[in-house]
């Protein structure tokens, strides 16, 4: 059986008082909720140390939203995935759009990514996805099928069993727009599907496949209803503890 999961990005934002501050207004929150969702909270790389000494509640877990594609070594400013897990990271972002265009990371520098988070006992969360011009000319599944062809199609069983994946429409990030409900499910189908080929049905229904793409409390019902939409990859909306929880409480 999948896990759901809804994973809070703050992308660069929060100083650090600020950043946990909104750790213990969520966690405070989260006390009351008994669902079955994981919470999954990725902030800056300066918070996750002091977060890890403050988590009190179950299913409540942190993230990267980076690492280095090197294990170590002479690479000034990068993070690799056995300094994160030792700070106590259980998840990581990998190849997230805006790392795409505005880093240049390529399906094969996720697929090194991956292959590093796995060996550091982070679970990976692969992001692919289109961009606008992408969508309006129909060559949105042949761009999603190349960066999972590439950026996890190359792992084995074993390692795949351990890959998170989130379909983020890039047209949909920060925009204010967002996929209807019936994109959303077409694309996670799409992809469930490809996995199915590849590896087995039995795995493809047991891979968690989460929606991130200006997901909000309005929205979120409707978007966690669908059948191969199994939680969020949040961005904006994670940064306000009351529309994170609304966001977590929609995923039943």
């Amino acid at each position: 059986m999948r896990k759901k999961i809804v994973a809070g990005n703050w992308k660069m934002n929060k100083n650090y008082d600020e950043g946990i501050e909104l750790f213990i207004s969520i966690q405070q929150k989260l006390r009351d909720y008994h669902g079955e969702c994981k919470t999954v909270v990725i902030p800056p790389f300066i918070h996750i140390s002091r977060i890890r000494e403050l988590i009190e509640v179950e299913n409540l877990f942190l993230g990267g939203q980076n690492i280095s594609d090197k294990p170590s070594g002479a690479f000034t400013g990068e993070i690799s995935a056995d300094m994160l897990w030792s700070v106590g990271a259980n998840y990581v972002i990998i190849g997230h759009s805006e790392r795409r265009k505005y880093f240049g990371e390529t399906n094969q520098t996720c697929a090194q990514k991956i292959n590093l988070a796995i060996e550091n006992k982070l679970v990976p969360i692969y992001c692919v996805g289109e961009v606008v011009e992408q969508r309006k000319s129909g060559i949105h599944f042949k761009v999603i099928e190349q960066q999972i062809n590439e950026g996890i199609f190359v792992f084995g069983l074993q390692e795949f069993k351990e890959i998170v994946i989130a379909y983020e429409p890039v047209w949909a990030i920060g925009t204010g727009l967002t996929a209807t409900k019936e994109q959303a499910q077409e694309v996670h189908a799409f992809i469930r599907e490809l996995i199915s080929k590849k590896y087995t049905e039995k795995i493809a229904q047991n891979t968690t496949i989460l929606y991130g793409g200006s997901c909000n409390p309005s929205n979120a019902e409707d978007l966690f209803s669908q059948s191969d939409v199994d939680g969020g990859l949040i961005g904006g909306a994670s940064l306000n503890a009351d529309d994170f929880i609304a966001i977590i409480k929609a995923n039943k």
